[in-house]
């Protein structure tokens, strides 16, 4: 088939797909508060899937049918009211219309030739982020996939600035036979820190935790004393604005200052704790965090846009642009006048998230993506309450921001026993569908952690998760 004819058949495709894809994306908006968290027979129906690759095909119209059924038959229901599993926001009705144009205008934001729409409108949602968050107007951001990503531009800047400290250029000259970046940090620290301290060749095990219980709180004079230690020798301080468990906060204002007596990069893991800075209710919890070097932050989690979106904010620009400096005789020049955001972050290939964030940040301005946070925080006080009805379930910890720690204890059991049982417990709740919820620990106990960051979630909607937790508990024991 010649490029002529596969033009036209495209095009032709195109404009038939229009009324299917009104429909389809109606029924999948306005039903979403109605569908359960998880379809029950996914694992039979996506055998569907396995089959050989076809030769002609089949049409965009019928393979767009096929999706839309299996979607049907084996989705997860992440963006409605009743996911409560790791901590997934849901969309903006203004984000979600944004993410659907960066897709139909094919928007690259690569750099400033390609789409200059899509990289100023990354710049100023950045700086309206910065407004919001209440961060120095001086610090460069940049838009990556997420928490992961975002924490690899930090700590990327973090150990750039720790190469030249000792006088060299790791994005040069790379780390063999370099010394070991001190790396030092609370028990808190999340899993996504310890995977790119993997990536950046500093290793998992070379963090050291300090930690006064085994929940994971901050032991600080074990850290200062492991800084004195140093004798000045820089080193990288991670602080965790928001652990994923029960939200509690490493102490951010006392690990800075201690920080500054020495030769220390501050980074905070902010993914969804530095929302805590928009509303006044819970902003003392991040106090001190603009006084960091590097931030990060999850858009899909409490700013309520698509996945993937993820902000990284980093004080020194310069050491962004060595860190992550991308050049070739066809590409713009590093003294361009026009930006490049694909030379200052890790990828090159970017798609618009801009246009999303943006959106809802222009829709409904500060004071509506106050509202979200504080819906969510009411949200999980609510469902606390709800423990404290059910005497089989039971709180443990203080319910800080958004995420509730509680347990099925319906008397009688040994701890152990009662680990064992809400670890089947979990299980179930997944197997059951109505609701998706996970369990993790804090110290040696098995909890329920849901995390509440969703706009669509309602007292409703909580108020049966936790009845839902009771029945299925009560038909285990």
């Amino acid at each position: 088939m010649n490029q002529e004819l596969i033009g036209e058949q495209f095009r032709g495709e195109i404009e038939n797909l229009i009324e299917q894809l009104q429909i389809a994306l109606a029924d999948a908006v306005l039903g979403m508060d109605d569908r359960p968290a998880l379809t029950l027979g996914a694992d039979e129906a996506l055998k569907a899937l396995k089959e050989p690759l076809p030769d002609s095909g089949c049409g965009a119209r019928e393979s767009i049918e096929k999706l839309l059924e299996m979607n049907a038959r084996a989705a997860a229901n992440t963006g409605g009211p009743k996911c409560f599993h790791f901590i997934i926001g849901g969309n903006t009705p203004a984000a979600m219309a944004a993410d659907l144009l960066a897709t139909a205008f094919e928007t690259v934001t690569y750099t400033w030739v390609v789409s200059p729409v899509g990289v100023q409108m990354e710049l100023q949602a950045l700086d309206w982020l910065k407004e919001l968050f209440g961060l120095p107007v001086s610090m460069s951001g940049i838009m990556v996939t997420g928490a992961t990503m975002a924490n690899f531009v930090g700590m990327a800047s973090a150990r750039q600035w720790w190469g030249e400290q000792h006088g060299f250029d790791v994005s040069e000259d790379g780390m063999s036979s370099k010394p070991q970046m001190p790396v030092l940090t609370s028990g808190f620290i999340h899993a996504s820190s310890l995977k790119v301290l993997a990536l950046l060749g500093v290793g998992r095990s070379n963090v050291q935790q300090f930690s006064r219980d085994d929940f994971g709180r901050l032991d600080i004079d074990a850290m200062e004393q492991a800084l004195d230690d140093l004798d000045g020798q820089p080193a990288l301080i991670i602080i965790n604005a928001g652990e994923v468990n029960a939200g509690e906060f490493d102490p951010v204002k006392d690990m800075i200052e201690l920080a500054r007596k020495h030769n220390c990069w501050v980074h905070v893991d902010g993914a969804f704790g530095l929302f805590a800075r928009v509303s006044p209710r819970i902003a003392h919890y991040a106090d001190g965090v603009d006084q960091a070097d590097s931030i990060t932050v999850d858009g899909h989690k409490w700013l309520n846009v698509p996945f993937d979106s993820g902000y990284a904010f980093v004080r020194d620009h310069g050491l962004m642009t060595r860190a992550f400096r991308y050049s070739a005789d066809y590409l713009p020049s590093q003294d361009n006048p026009r930006p490049t955001l694909g030379a200052i972050g890790p990828e090159s290939s970017r798609r618009a998230r801009s246009f999303a964030v943006w959106a809802t940040l222009k829709a409904y301005g500060r004071q509506g993506h106050r509202k979200i946070v504080e819906h969510c925080l009411d949200i999980a006080q609510h469902f606390a309450k709800q423990t404290e009805l059910h005497d089989s379930l039971e709180l443990m910890a203080e319910v800080r921001l958004n995420i509730v720690a509680f347990r099925f204890n319906p008397g009688g059991f040994s701890e152990q026993q009662l680990d064992e049982l809400n670890q089947k417990l979990g299980e179930a709740v997944i197997d059951d569908g109505r609701f998706m919820a996970g369990t993790s620990k804090i110290g040696k106990r098995t909890i329920f952690r849901p995390a509440f960051s969703n706009w669509r979630t309602r007292e409703q909607d909580v108020e049966e998760f936790a009845a839902v937790v009771v029945e299925l508990g009560q038909g285990m024991v």
